[in-house]
């Protein structure tokens, strides 16, 4: 059976409204990769899934927020550069603009709890979403016991808060040892080339440069945060939530710009915004230093990871040839199951389930897996969760 044709190239435009929209139900984390897949290698058809599956792969080997990684791998795939600034932008506004409003109520009114309890209903639909790319993403990875095996090790060893970065390392390993024989890659043509990155990368990097250069020149104290935010997200291994732990560490425990509680309340007020938990950069920015704070702290938590997607891709395709790196990679796809699954048992933990709760969802999955799309879900179940919650 015939590949079917990739579509041509999207506008910058028209990746912006459609990672936009993506961006307003990013719930789950990881989670949204399989929804992302399904737009640019299902409905849009911009890319092959090997293409794509290369892309996930190079994002949970780097740290960062690997859904936001994933889908500046589309925009780069599509349209160089430009595209994967583009993506990145429009899947992280609705996030950080969701924050900056839930900071202003958190700092002037203290509300804090009620605004909680307006979400509580969303924890379900969490589960939901997560469970649903559980499975999606399963039943593209894997087709045979090994990979069922390795991606049981892997939710065993997630449960165990092993290392993220251990366990992708032992799945690459699992999959050259036990893979041996299977089908490596198709040849040595894939489904799609990367537009021209090495001059737009390099014109990027410089621009970067000169805009924190810039920052400690007129703002040292926003160039201050810039850099501890930059620091944390080089080092946040094994995906968003790898962040929360060297953040506290910095700004509570060492330079003690906030108290305990107070960061603790914007470690929750993250988990029902869409977008990845590093979002509380936002919210840290905000209080220490107001709108201009949020914008920079919020800037500075993606842009690393997004400079090694771009920086990195290039020689990421030259190993994929190799039937050796094929078999690690089959590997840390088949953990990354794993991953889905053990994270949906950790939301669901933290659910206080009530007969609603359960309606919604048992709902909310029902509808995902009849491919109803996943924003009609969200506005339906927010809508049940405000008027009866």
């Amino acid at each position: 059976m015939t590949t079917p044709a990739l579509s041509p190239p999207p506008s910058l435009l028209r990746l912006f409204q459609v990672f936009l929209r993506l961006g307003l139900t990013a719930f789950g984390g990881p989670a949204m990769i399989a929804y992302i897949r399904e737009l640019a290698v299902g409905r849009e058809r911009w890319l092959g899934k090997e293409t794509f599956a290369d892309g996930v792969a190079l994002s949970q080997t780097i740290p960062g927020a690997t859904a936001m990684q994933v889908a500046a791998c589309v925009g780069l795939r599509t349209r160089g550069v430009a595209g994967a600034l583009v993506s990145s932008i429009g899947f992280g506004l609705p996030a950080f603009f969701l924050m900056l409003t839930l900071s202003v109520i958190y700092e002037r009114a203290h509300t804090l709890p009620l605004v909680i309890a307006a979400f509580s209903g969303m924890q379900a639909l969490i589960v939901a979403v997560v469970a649903n790319a559980a499975i999606s993403f399963g039943r593209n990875t894997l087709h045979c016991w090994q990979h069922w095996g390795i991606a049981l090790f892997a939710a065993i060893l997630f449960s165990m808060m092993i290392n993220p970065v251990l366990i992708l390392l032992l799945a690459a390993l699992l999959g050259m040892i036990l893979l041996q024989g299977h089908p490596g890659p198709g040849g040595s043509a894939r489904e799609s080339s990367p537009p021209p990155i090495f001059r737009p990368f390099l014109l990027l990097l410089a621009c970067t440069a000169a805009e924190l250069a810039l920052l400690a020149f007129f703002r040292p104290d926003l160039a201050r945060l810039a850099l501890l935010m930059a620091r944390i997200d080089l080092f946040a291994f094994g995906g968003g939530f790898g962040s929360v732990p060297l953040m506290y560490h910095e700004i509570v425990e060492i330079r003690a710009w906030l108290d305990g509680p107070t960061f603790l309340d914007g470690i929750a007020l993250g988990q029902f915004t869409p977008g990845p938990i590093v979002i509380t950069a936002t919210f840290v920015g905000y209080l220490l230093h107001g709108l201009t704070g949020a914008a920079v702290a919020t800037a500075a938590i993606f842009c690393p990871s997004l400079l090694l997607v771009i920086g990195l891709t290039p020689y990421f395709d030259r190993l994929r040839t190799s039937s050796w790196f094929h078999r690690a990679i089959t590997g840390v796809l088949s953990s990354f199951v794993g991953l889905l699954a053990a994270v949906t048992i950790r939301f669901a933990l933290q659910v206080h389930w009530d007969g609603l709760h359960l309606l919604l969802a048992a709902g909310a999955l029902a509808a995902l897996l009849k491919k109803v799309d996943i924003l009609w879900v969200f506005l339906a179940g927010g809508t049940i969760s405000v008027l009866c919650l």
